[in-house]
């Protein structure tokens, strides 16, 4: 499953919430990326959700660590998860640096706590 970040939701993300313009992270995590990945999961691993971020002009921190991480956070995905199911594909060698932030803040991501105890 590929997901044309520019293309499918625009060449300008920016912003983390609705409030921040229409192209913000979690519009992008909550209607495309989301959707893409919980189809991949119920395929048993048999499928990947490919995110190209090549005609994407620039990121603002806030959009990626949103889209990304914010699935971890909002306990969507485990890290795990998402280490099997998604790849950041890029080819320009100026958007590189955002591929390698996104897997950054997967990395760090830290499940909120909801107050319910999970095992």
């Amino acid at each position: 499953m590929n997901i044309d970040l520019a293309k499918q939701f625009s060449p300008y993300p920016s912003g983390r919430f609705p409030t921040d313009g229409t192209h913000n992270g979690e519009t992008f995590r909550d209607s495309v990326l989301l959707p893409a990945l919980t189809r991949a999961k119920t395929s048993h691993g048999s499928e990947k959700v490919v995110v190209n971020i090549d005609g994407v002009r620039t990121f603002g921190s806030s959009f990626l660590e949103e889209a990304f991480a914010g699935l971890i956070r909002k306990r969507r995905f485990t890290r795990d998860e998402l280490e099997q199911l998604l790849v950041i594909e890029c080819s320009k060698p100026h958007l590189m640096i955002f591929r390698d932030s996104i897997s950054g803040y997967i990395k760090s991501a830290q499940p909120e706590f909801d107050g319910v105890l999970h095992s």
